[in-house]
């Protein structure tokens, strides 16, 4: 990865990293730039306009330089930030911008703006990776939308899984997968593709299911609470397991390999939902809008633990108390923080009750 030899050891006992991320102004760019902190990295972030989402923002965002590149605009990376870029030298960037929300990239086919943030903004990033006189390594960071829809009675998909998305966010992150192959097979770049599954945590935005939740339990205290279906078998993962499991691949992971990350547990939406209303009003009525079965992809990531030794730690109950404790932080201090459903640069994987990708 091009490390110099006398840079002094991480806390970790690794080498540290000097990390570019891309859409570190989104909810898991902010969770990134805060572990690779706290393991002795040096953080240069990027977002489209060099500005922090208030939502998102996570504490140390004082201590990180943020500068302006919008991955999805052909002249979106300033001359200046360029230059920064150079003098920082990263020896790794955290590919994370995109539009992630599957409802915004279109159904059958990706929108226009999707395919220019998602497809052709992974293309600008690979070329920057190559045209630094710094060749970083890369970690684009997919979804578990590009597999083929699964069979209910068989949900653990591992990275041979045939691939064939059906709506255009998961057509969009298939195209920049190929983007990737393409910078390894033709400029041999040091790039390897994080397959996310779905992830939750603190600072995600309201649009998401455990966020969705919350709200109504703040939004109107007398009414009830309707939850797409108590039902719903999904993998979920905090994001904070997320973001060391990224940084570890790029650490230990082989370049041109697919890694899945996910819990690779079953769980269902009512055993998620049952937490958040014991915490928020045990007594507060439910109404299931579409009753019924769904089963999610859930990650099996038997290649992930043997190139890193990774698990998650982040048991579920503490990953919902953590967020509804975030989210009625927020409501206290007068929900200074806004939405942040509307951002295209969060990290990939999110979570709503809809058709699959």
């Amino acid at each position: 990865m091009g490390l110099s030899p006398d840079r002094t050891r991480s806390r970790s006992g690794a080498l540290p990293q000097r990390a570019v991320i891309t859409g570190a102004s989104g909810f898991v760019g902010g969770h990134l730039a805060e572990h690779l902190r706290a393991s002795g990295d040096l953080v240069l972030g990027c977002s489209p306009d060099g500005q922090w989402i208030e939502a998102c923002k996570p504490p140390i965002a004082g201590q990180i330089e943020l500068v302006p590149f919008d991955v999805g605009a052909p002249d979106g990376l300033p001359p200046e930030t360029r230059r920064t870029l150079e003098r920082f030298r990263p020896t790794c960037i955290y590919h994370l911008a995109a539009l992630s929300v599957p409802e915004d990239c279109g159904e059958s086919q990706p929108t226009a703006l999707a395919t220019a943030i998602n497809v052709d903004g992974t293309a600008r990033v690979l070329g920057l990776a190559a045209a630094l006189p710094s060749k970083p390594r890369v970690l684009f960071i997919s979804t578990s939308h590009v597999y083929a829809p699964l069979r209910p009675e068989a949900p653990r998909l591992d990275e041979n899984a045939p691939l064939g998305p059906r709506r255009g966010y998961g057509r969009s992150k298939l195209a920049a997968e190929e983007e990737v192959r393409r910078a390894i097979g033709q400029h041999g770049c040091d790039a390897l593709i994080a397959r996310a599954f779905q992830h939750t945590g603190p600072r995600q935005g309201k649009r998401m299911m455990l966020l969705q939740w919350a709200e109504q339990f703040l939004e109107n205290a007398a009414g009830p609470v309707e939850i797409y279906t108590r039902d719903a078998h999904i993998d979920l993962t905090d994001v904070r397991d997320i973001v060391r499991a990224y940084r570890l691949l790029m650490l230990r992971g082989r370049s041109g390999e697919v890694y899945n990350v996910g819990s690779g547990l079953v769980r269902s939406s009512g055993q998620i939902f049952a937490m958040l209303h014991q915490l928020a009003d045990p007594r507060r009525e439910i109404v299931e809008i579409h009753p019924g079965f769904k089963q999610d992809p859930i990650a099996d990531i038997s290649r992930l633990f043997a190139a890193t030794g990774w698990q998650p730690r982040i048991p579920i109950q503490q990953t919902v108390a953590d967020t509804w404790a975030w989210r009625l932080g927020n409501q206290v201090r007068g929900d200074r923080a806004g939405p942040t459903g509307e951002t295209p640069d969060r990290g990939a994987g999110t979570f709503r009750f809809k058709k699959s990708a």
